[in-house]
């Protein structure tokens, strides 16, 4: 078991060589669409790489519709493991719409050893998810 303050130190020990082994600036909240966002979740039981939709539900349905429109592209030719959620909660009971993709196995942040396979993931993964989006942006936007 791990204190508060060795799990914060690991935490951020995590990102940074994170940062340093995978040194590019990532689109994260820089979409320019309101209250869609790219994120990167690693925690004591999994790590997964996702789009969200976090504004009004008037812009969530219509992101989400055109994301909808889109899932045979996205699947067939940059994320064939994408899994898509119309009504995700996150931990503090907020609804939001959720595309992601999970690492297919469990990882944990405290564990030095699934660092560089949860790097390569990330990496990987947000590489064609950021493609995908800045392809079809204009029409996500639309």
């Amino acid at each position: 078991m791990f204190s508060k303050e060795e799990s914060r130190r690991l935490k951020q020990e995590f990102w940074t060589s994170f940062g340093k082994s995978f040194p590019r600036k990532w689109i994260l909240y820089n979409t320019k669409l309101k209250g869609v966002s790219f994120k990167f979740h690693f925690d004591n039981k999994k790590a997964l790489v996702a789009l969200d939709l976090e504004d009004s539900l008037e812009h969530r349905i219509k992101y989400w519709e055109k994301l909808v429109a889109l899932q045979s592209v996205l699947k067939d030719e940059f994320l064939p493991e994408a899994i898509y959620e119309e009504e995700f909660f996150l931990e503090n009971g907020k609804e939001i719409s959720r595309i992601y993709v999970p690492l297919g196995y469990k990882v944990s942040i405290h564990n030095k050893n699934n660092w560089q396979d949860v790097m390569v993931f990330f990496n990987d993964i947000m590489s064609r998810f950021e493609a995908f989006f800045l392809e079809y942006k204009d029409i996500i936007e639309g």
